[in-house]
């Protein structure tokens, strides 16, 4: 219900004195008060009816307006009967603060006000409830989530990287978004953000789901509010499956035209998986909404897209919304690998170059990892297709002298054989990073030797303890 419904309303005969422009706000309850500053009983949204007892002095008003407005009031509606008229003073602070101020008649109650507000409100509610199922019908056939949100008034439909879907852009959209992904349950409300957040799939990790900000605490609605929530929900959990319908493509075959990409630009190719509580189809939608127009195609444990590049560092962008995302994990798990840009021809080897760097990604414990293709052409894709059990052993065996001696002793070996192979053996540059004489160097490492039975002076047996210190 707006203001302006007010003046439709014969038996109230109320009279706009300022704010005409501002009739289209909502009323969402009514509130009689006589306090200066009634602020603190306020929830935002009311119509407020006074008798200006609080007033004393025409300092009064100013107090009493800016209190409402803060409060985020609708309206006033005012008369003082003692005065027969409302104080300029009170006008003046109305339009101050673009508060919209009705005049009551003498002979209309408050609680005829009251009473006849409340009715229409509940009716529109019933209303409301009618027209979202039909709006629910004709969104089945295709006109989209704007009109429904119109209907509802007050609310927005975001991604959880604050991308708006739906409504009109709030203030904040990416704190919206980080309330959203860290809130300890759902629906939340946020007092900072004047907001309540509700999930539009609950059950869906928050990572992969869209959620609706709506103004105001929903812990104060009535029960036919919160059925339009649910009902709003529904409806944008349909048209999200509508837009995200899922192309089943093997990207590993088709040409860029057959997937409506352009011919001849470059693109990068994305293989991800998920593990613990992601799914395929929710790391699909954090797909769908972290790449700019991917195409998607599923492929055993995983899935891979392609995205036109335009020299971007997509990789980086990746890796920028998972970090922003990550919260909303819940215990999952997400690993991307990427691809270098390619031409139309070099799709293929793209795709595969992708799927090793996932594989890589995979086999690394961050809840969140990106491998790009450049890391393919180091020692730390060979040592991720080594068996776990075999890496393990290779560890035990060449390091666990070292930490068991580095235990007992404090002697600090480990950390010495790390320095000496980062300055590629050289004992000067050991000694300085580690504060130590040039001797006490030579002595730890040949301690080293004499643990593990290599020499230190040989390049494999280099290379090996080099492999064993990256093992996780």
């Amino acid at each position: 219900m707006r203001l302006r419904s007010l003046l439709a309303m014969p038996e109230l005969r109320l009279e706009v004195v300022t704010g005409a422009d501002e009739l289209d706000r909502a009323i969402r309850w009514v509130v009689t008060t006589d306090l200066l500053d009634p602020g603190r009983y306020l929830r935002g949204g009311e119509l407020v009816l006074t008798g200006l007892v609080w007033r004393t002095r025409p300092a009064d008003s100013e107090a009493f307006v800016r209190a409402l407005a803060e409060a985020g009031v609708s309206g006033l509606a005012a008369w003082d009967l003692t005065l027969g008229t409302i104080p300029g003073d009170l006008v003046d602070a109305c339009r101050r603060h673009r508060l919209p101020l009705f005049k009551v008649p003498e002979d209309v109650a408050f609680a005829t006000v009251t009473e006849e507000v409340v009715r229409n409100l509940s009716g529109a509610r019933a209303a409301d409830l009618a027209a979202v199922l039909d709006r629910h019908r004709r969104l089945v056939e295709g006109t989209g989530l704007g009109a429904v949100l119109d209907l509802v008034g007050h609310c927005h439909v975001l991604t959880p990287t604050g991308r708006v879907v739906a409504g009109p852009p709030p203030p904040d959209p990416a704190a919206l978004a980080r309330a959203f992904l860290t809130a300890p349950n759902l629906p939340h409300h946020v007092p900072a953000l004047g907001a309540s957040l509700f999930p539009v799939a609950a059950g869906t990790p928050r990572i992969a789901d869209w959620f609706i900000a709506f103004e105001g605490d929903f812990t104060d609605w009535p029960a036919e509010r919160r059925a339009l929530t649910a009902e709003l929900a529904a409806i944008t959990a349909l048209e999200r499956a509508r837009l995200d319908a899922p192309r089943t493509t093997d990207l590993r075959t088709a040409s860029p035209e057959d997937l409506g990409l352009p011919a001849g630009a470059p693109l990068v190719a994305v293989a991800a998986s998920g593990r613990g509580t992601l799914r395929p189809a929710d790391v699909r939608a954090v797909l769908i909404e972290i790449l700019p127009s991917p195409v998607i195609g599923p492929l055993e444990d995983e899935l891979l897209a392609l995205v036109p590049s335009a020299g971007n560092d997509v990789a980086a962008e990746i890796q920028a919304a998972l970090d922003f995302l990550a919260p909303g994990l819940s215990g999952g798990g997400l690993a991307v690998g990427v691809s270098d840009a390619v031409a139309g021809s070099g799709l293929r080897g793209a795709v595969e170059e992708a799927r090793h760097a996932r594989r890589l990604a995979a086999a690394r414990p961050a809840p969140v990892c990106v491998v790009r293709h450049d890391e393919l052409a180091t020692h730390v894709l060979l040592l991720a297709s080594v068996p776990d059990d075999v890496r393990r052993m290779f560890k035990v065996r060449l390091l666990d002298p070292l930490h068991d001696y580095d235990r007992t002793h404090g002697a600090d070996l480990v950390r010495t054989l790390e320095t000496f192979l980062r300055n590629s053996g050289s004992w000067t540059r050991c000694a300085e990073q580690l504060h130590l004489h040039v001797n006490s160097v030579r002595y730890r490492i040949q301690r080293i030797e004499d643990l593990t039975g290599r020499d230190l002076s040989r390049l494999e047996d280099q290379v090996d303890f080099f492999l064993a210190l990256r093992l996780p």
